[in-house]
């Protein structure tokens, strides 16, 4: 008995995942090689992902960026570790950053 996963086309779900992100997702093709073949991990959401990425681009320590978001750090690691989803407007906030992390420096300004 076949499933879903052993007939998918890797690169086309891919390709389609990461228009629907938005972004390149580097892992992505590995994690579906790994479902296809039967290997389930870890899941990643899309807000976590976006909260790592955000967070990288700007190039700051955990504790860093929280302080300018104004959020408990530990907050922040729950969001980018998938325990929670933040909220729409943090969602916003992590899209902005991720794509314009100069912002950043004005958000450590407005303190």
């Amino acid at each position: 008995m076949s499933t879903d996963f052993e007939n998918m086309n890797i690169e086309a779900v891919a390709r389609a995942i990461e228009e629907d992100a938005g972004q390149a997702l580097p892992s992505l093709r590995r994690s579906l090689t790994d479902a296809k073949a039967g290997r389930f991990g870890r899941v990643h959401t899309p807000a976590q992902i976006l909260a790592k990425a955000a967070r990288a681009k700007t190039g700051m320590t955990q504790q860093a960026f929280a302080e300018i978001i104004h959020t408990p750090v530990t907050t922040l690691r729950d969001w980018e570790q998938g325990r929670f989803e933040p909220p729409g407007g943090v969602t916003c906030l992590f899209s902005l950053l991720e794509r314009h992390p100069e912002l950043s420096r004005e958000l450590e300004t407005a303190g």
